[in-house]
């Protein structure tokens, strides 16, 4: 049996911790400002640009590996890390996009008030 080998596609797993990372932004900033009684809930708000550009980096490097997979015919490996990682940049893009509108519409909502 042949030894099993190495992804050298480094972009894959980068794709999915950028990915993770996107995820995991707004809601770290929300349960931040739920443990600090410093920080304020419309404060948390500054995690909105991070899962963004988190979530931009994920796409951008999810299709650097799996373009990279189809020059190499697939012996590069990481195609379905790059994969999962570019779902993970996009619902991070979501997340970032309805916090974005929620933000947003509160703004209105004091304004008007």
């Amino acid at each position: 049996m042949a030894d099993p080998t190495r992804s050298s596609n480094p972009a894959a797993p980068g794709a999915l911790a950028a990915g993770l990372l996107a995820v995991a932004a707004l809601p770290a900033a929300v349960a931040f400002a739920q443990l600090s009684a410093r920080v304020k809930l419309l404060q948390a708000a500054a995690g909105i640009p991070v899962a963004a550009i988190l979530g931009l980096s994920a796409i951008f490097l999810a299709r650097r590996a799996l373009r990279r997979a189809e020059r190499t015919l697939g012996r590069a490996g990481g195609e379905g890390v790059a994969r999962v990682g570019r779902l993970l940049g996009i619902l991070g893009l979501c997340l970032a996009a309805s916090g974005a509108i929620a933000v947003g519409f509160y703004e209105l909502l004091v304004h008007y008030q």
